[in-house]
């Protein structure tokens, strides 16, 4: 079950108010995914999915990582992108 640090963040990421650059998003949906579900569970997308299969990969590059780091990162990461974002 997340934290509640991990539940602020993931609000506080939803209200930046300038869009943070493509890959950064990125690497916050997979540290995301990684903290709420683990490791992938699923098929990559096909590949006329771009989106699908970037946010997939972005969620399989943390693979492995324990869910706690994960968390502990994606908290880290929000905090660092409010300096320029929020």
């Amino acid at each position: 079950m997340p934290s509640p640090e991990f539940e602020a963040a993931a609000t506080a990421a939803n209200n930046f108010t300038s869009k943070p650059t493509d890959d950064e998003l990125l690497k916050l949906y997979g540290l995301y995914k990684q903290a709420t579900v683990g490791d992938v569970n699923t098929e990559r997308p096909g590949i006329f999915d771009l989106k699908g299969k970037y946010k997939w990969d972005a969620w399989k590059s943390e693979e492995g990582k324990p869910q706690e780091v994960a968390e502990t990162e994606y908290i880290a990461l929000v905090e660092e992108f409010k300096t320029r974002y929020a």
